[in-house]
């Protein structure tokens, strides 16, 4: 597709970019990214998640730059992913060892470890707290470290993941542990049949807003099921790089916030007598992302007509990127091709005519 240069118009985007500046200045007070990273801790996730990313500075930076628009955001972080140099690759992670802020199940009222409520909006009361427009930030600070200081401090132990006593019982399938190369969708084309790798990294990529209408599409509108939430959990991995291979040593690097989630459905082949199982996880905290995913990850593997079980439909227009940059595409000079459109109507209205 090509399109017709803007001759004369260097002035007017210099002036269109000094404009952005001006709806960012309606005030002297700085917005510190600080602030956005520790005040806006979902809108950072959920941009993390998207652009690939682990950075809550930079996801930070991005969103200040471009007035908190997620879909900017993610193109920024995007574009500066790609200028990173990629040192190393981490072994896999192990989630089993998560350590764990939130944990809940919806299928059991007891789980091995228990449940473990967390931080979650879900128990609030969704009413406008008009406090918070002169809020003492440094008086909620103090208060939260005073909180800290006076709690007991417990050794969290790992907790067994829900699914792993279902195995056990023969009510899911197990599958042997594939210890193959991973597919890179960062350095390598989508390919159909998409791999599992591939297709759990592109979904965790996937724009959150795509993911939940084609999950609710399931749930309401074509399948019509009702998958149940097996386990959700939130918490930090840690992350290692090899070292001394030959020895077997690694190197603790880090550790990063993840929410992973399995769904149990019906399997579709009723004689089977098992469950089926949807995986799904994502960067930071974003519950609904996750349980999608993991709605998704099941409908891709079920043969059927509905949208969410096309894989090609799924996987190449849920990148958020990709979604918003063609849609965004549309303000771009077209004068040519439209009036290409007006030439074949105005042809065929004269043969009409004639």
């Amino acid at each position: 597709m090509a399109y017709v240069a803007v001759s004369g118009g260097e002035e007017a985007i210099e002036a269109s970019i000094r404009l952005l500046e001006y709806y960012r200045s309606g005030t002297d007070k700085d917005l510190d990214l600080e602030v956005i990273k520790e005040k806006m801790g979902l809108l950072v996730d959920r941009v993390m998640s998207e652009a690939g990313l682990y950075s809550k500075a930079y996801a930070a930076l991005a969103l200040k730059q471009c007035e908190g628009s997620s879909d900017e955001a993610v193109f920024l972080l995007r574009a500066y992913r790609s200028t990173l140099k990629r040192d190393y690759e981490t072994l896999v992670a192990d989630t089993e060892h998560m350590r764990i802020v939130r944990r809940i199940s919806a299928a059991f009222k007891d789980i091995p470890g228990g449940q473990i409520l967390g931080a979650t909006y879900d128990y609030t009361h969704r009413l406008m707290n008009f406090a918070l427009e002169k809020e003492d930030a440094q008086g909620l600070r103090d208060r939260m470290e005073q909180m800290i200081i006076e709690q007991t401090p417990v050794q969290p132990e790992p907790c067994t993941r829900v699914s792993e006593e279902l195995k056990k019982e023969g009510l899911i399938d197990s599958y042997e542990e594939n210890n193959g190369q991973p597919f890179d969708i960062t350095q390598n084309l989508l390919e159909f049949p998409a791999s599992r790798s591939a297709r759990l990294q592109t979904l965790s990529r996937a724009d959150t807003g795509f993911l939940s209408g084609l999950a609710y599409s399931v749930l309401r509108g074509f399948g019509q099921v009702h998958p149940t939430v097996g386990e959700l959990r939130s918490g930090y991995v840690q992350l290692e790089v090899p070292y001394l291979e030959e020895e077997g040593e690694s190197l603790w690097i880090g550790e990063i916030m993840l929410t992973e989630v399995e769904v149990f459905n019906e399997a579709d082949d009723k004689e089977q007598l098992k469950l089926a199982c949807g995986y799904g996880a994502v960067m930071g905290r974003n519950e609904n992302k996750a349980i999608a995913m993991a709605v998704l990850d099941h409908e891709l593997d079920t043969e059927g007509n509905y949208p969410a079980q096309n894989e090609e439909f799924v996987l190449l227009h849920g990148d958020s990127l990709e979604m918003n940059g063609f849609i965004s595409h549309l303000k771009l000079p077209h004068y040519v091709t439209f009036q290409s459109k007006l030439d074949a109507v105005r042809k065929t209205r004269r043969k009409e005519h004639d």
